[in-house]
C-alpha cells in the first residue's frame, strides 16, 4: 500500500490569519496536484503563526482563527490536511492540530506537553491535552503529535502500542547554533526505540528575536533520516510510504556551524524588515568589524539597493577607518553618506560647558559623540522609512560596553546575540564567499574611537578570555568560583561578572535582536534590573 505525505515547510506571519490561510490553501492544492500527495502536513499553529504570544488572550483573535480553519477546510478537496490552530473549548484553550478533508474536521489532537522554559510560555496560554489521537488513511494508522510532545520519552512508544504505523509531528522549533543536530539526535533515538517512522514538519522564518530554521525531515523505523528539507528556505517535500516504510529521498545537507549562524542572521534581518513594512535598512559604518558584518548581513538579506551606510567620523576617527568603511560599502555596491559629527559635538559641548565647569573629562564626553551619531541615524531612518540597524555584539551588550541613546539607538540589532569572537568567524565566512571586508578590519585591534588611541582592551579583558567567561556565566549559569576553577584569572572574572550584573538596565532598553545562542538577552534571559543579588559575593 502506497501513501504520499507532503511536508509543508512554510514561512508564516504571526497574526496574519488571512495571509496564512491563503498560503495553506495554495500549498495544499500544489501538494495535491503537483506532487500527488494524499496528506499535507503544516507547522504548529500554522493558522496564526508561532508564537502568537498575548494575541492568544484576545477572544476576537481566537474566533478569527477558528473561523479560518473552517475556511481552509472548505477551500480544498481530495486531500487530507493536518493544520495547527488554537482551539477554544469550555475547559480552556488548546494548542491543537486538526485533520481536514473535503470540508470536514475529521479529528483534533491537543498538544500534551506544554513547554514553559527558555523562550516558551505555553502554560501562560494553553491547557494540556491528555489523549492520543490517530487517523486512518489508505491502510495506515497515523498518529498526531505537536513539537514538545516528542521531546519527552515514551510518547512514540505509547502511540506505537496504540496501533500507530506512522507518526506525524507539527513543529515550531526555534533555532540556535547546533539545534538541528540536537533535534535529529533526540528524536531519532526515540523513533528507533519505538520502531515508528516519523514525519517532522518545522516552520521557517524570522519572528522578532526568534528564527525558525525548517530542516523538516522524515525518519524511518530505524531512526535513519531518509528525507530532509533545506534549512532556512520554504519547501514542500513529498515522501512516499510503501507498507508503512518511508522510501529514501533527497536529504538536503546541513550547513556547517558558522555558515548556519550566518544564514539564520540573514533570514532574521530579512523577515523583520519585510514583515514590518520597512523600505530598507541603514546603519552607521565605522570601519570596524561589527558594522562591517552587519552591512554584509543587511545586503545579503535585502539587496544592496535597499541599504544605506552612514560614515560619521569624529576628530578621533583614524583615516584607515574611513578608508575601510568606504571600501566595504563599495565592495557591496551600497550607497553611503559621510557626515562628520564635529559640528554637533562642538554645539553640545558649548551648550553644556556651564554645567560641566570645574569637572574633569570622562566617558560623558565620549557618550556625547555616540549620541550625536544616534541622532543623525535616527533622523535619516525617520525621513527615509528605513529601519536603523544597530551594530553592537553580545560581548558588548553583556558588559555594557555601549552607549544608551547612542550606538544602542535603533530598531533592530542583528548581532546582539553574537559574541565578539564569533563576529570574526562570521566575517571570515562571508569573505570566503566573496571578499567584502578588508583584511585590515579583521586584524586591527577593535576600538570605539571615542578617545585618542583608544582600544577595547583598555576597558575590557581580551575577547579570547572575555567571551568564554561570559558564556559560562550567562548561558551556563556558572558561579564566579566555578569559572575561576576553569583557569580564568580571578580579577578578569570578577570584573566581567560585575559589569554583566550592573548593566541589566541597559540591555532592557536595547532593540530586539536575533537569538542564535542557547540563552539570548530578552525572551531567554530575564533578570531583574533592581536586584540585591550579585554574581560576585
Amino acid at each position: 500500500m502506497s501513501l504520499k505525505i507532503a511536508l509543508a515547510q512554510l514561512n508564516l506571519l504571526v497574526g496574519g490569519i488571512t495571509a496564512n490561510c491563503d498560503k495553506i490553501i495554495a500549498t495544499a492544492k500544489y501538494a495535491r496536484d503537483q506532487q500527488g500527495a494524499d496528506v499535507v502536513v503544516f507547522p504548529e499553529l500554522a493558522i496564526t503563526g508561532y508564537p502568537p504570544e498575548d494575541l492568544l488572550l484576545r477572544p476576537d483573535f481566537i474566533a478569527a482563527a477558528q473561523t479560518a480553519l473552517h475556511v481552509v477546510a472548505q477551500a480544498v478537496s481530495d486531500i487530507h490536511l493536518v493544520v495547527g490552530f488554537p482551539e477554544a473549548s469550555v475547559a480552556g484553550l488548546y494548542n491543537s492540530a486538526a485533520v481536514l478533508r473535503d470540508g470536514q474536521v475529521l479529528c483534533v489532537y491537543r498538544k500534551n506537553c506544554l513547554p514553559n522554559y527558555g523562550v516558551f510560555d505555553e502554560q501562560r496560554y494553553f491547557i494540556a491535552g491528555h489523549e492520543l489521537v490517530q487517523f486512518e488513511l489508505k491502510g495506515s494508522n497515523i498518529a498526531l503529535t505537536i513539537c514538545e510532545d516528542i521531546w519527552h520519552p515514551g510518547v512514540l512508544l505509547k502511540n506505537r502500542a496504540a496501533g500507530a504505523d506512522i507518526a506525524i509531528t507539527l513543529n515550531a522549533s526555534p533555532y540556535h547554533a547546533g539545534k538541528m543536530q540536537e533535534r535529529e539526535d533526540v528524536i531519532c533515538t526515540q523513533v528507533k526505540q519505538a520502531q515508528l517512522p516519523l514525519v517532522y514538519v518545522n516552520q521557517i522564518g524570522g519572528q522578532d528575536e526568534l528564527i525558525f530554521d525548517g530542516a523538516s525531515f522524515v525518519a524511518n523505523q530505524h531512526g535513519e533520516i531518509v528525507l530532509r528539507a533545506a534549512e532556512f528556505q520554504e519547501n514542500v517535500k513529498c515522501v512516499e510510504f510503501v507498507n508503512h516504510v518511508p522510501q529514501a529521498n533527497k536529504c538536503a545537507p546541513l550547513y556547517a556551524s558558522v555558515a548556519s549562524v550566518y544564514q539564520a542572521l540573514v533570514l532574521g534581518v530579512r523577515d523583520y524588515v519585510q514583515k514590518n513594512g520597512f523600505k530598507g535598512a541603514l546603519l552607521g559604518l565605522s570601519g570596524g568589524i561589527d558594522s562591517a558584518l552587519v552591512l554584509a548581513l543587511a545586503v545579503d538579506a535585502l539587496g544592496a539597493d535597499k541599504v544605506v551606510a552612514v560614515l560619521m567620523p569624529s576628530c578621533y576617527t583614524q583615516e584607515m577607518s574611513i578608508e575601510d568603511a568606504v571600501a566595504e560599502a563599495e565592495a557591496l555596491n551600497v550607497h553611503y553618506e559621510i557626515i562628520p559629527i564635529a559640528p554637533a559635538v562642538q554645539a553640545f559641548t558649548e551648550m553644556l560647558a556651564p554645567v560641566f565647569a570645574d569637572t574633569a573629562k570622562d566617558t560623558t564626553e565620549e557618550n556625547i559623540q555616540a549620541r550625536c551619531r544616534g541622532v543623525i541615524l535616527m533622523a535619516m531612518s525617520n525621513k527615509q522609512g528605513k529601519i536603523l540597524l544597530t551594530t553592537g555584539n553580545k560581548s558588548e551588550m553583556s558588559v555594557g560596553y555601549a552607549t544608551l541613546y547612542g550606538d544602542m539607538a535603533g530598531g533592530f540589532a542583528p548581532i546582539k546575540d553574537v559574541p565578539k569572537l564569533l563576529v570574526y568567524a562570521l566575517s571570515d565566512y562571508r569573505n570566503s564567499l566573496a571578499p567584502v571586508i578588508p583584511e585590515r578590519v579583521l586584524t586591527r585591534a577593535p576600538s570605539a574611537e571615542l578617545a585618542p588611541n583608544q582600544v577595547d582592551a583598555d576597558s575590557l579583558p581580551a575577547y579570547e578570555n572575555l567571551d568564554p567567561i561570559l558564556e559560562r556565566y550567562i548561558e551556563r549559569d556558572q558561579s564566579a568560583d566555578e569559572i575561576i576553577a576553569q583557569g580564568y584569572l580571578p580579577d578578569e572574572v570578577r570584573r566581567a561578572l560585575t559589569l554583566v550584573d550592573r548593566n541589566e538596565y541597559k540591555r532592557r532598553q536595547s532593540p530586539p535582536g536575533i537569538k542564535i545562542t542557547t540563552r539570548a538577552f530578552g525572551r531567554d534571559r530575564r533578570y531583574p534590573m533592581t536586584s540585591g543579588y550579585k554574581g560576585i559575593p
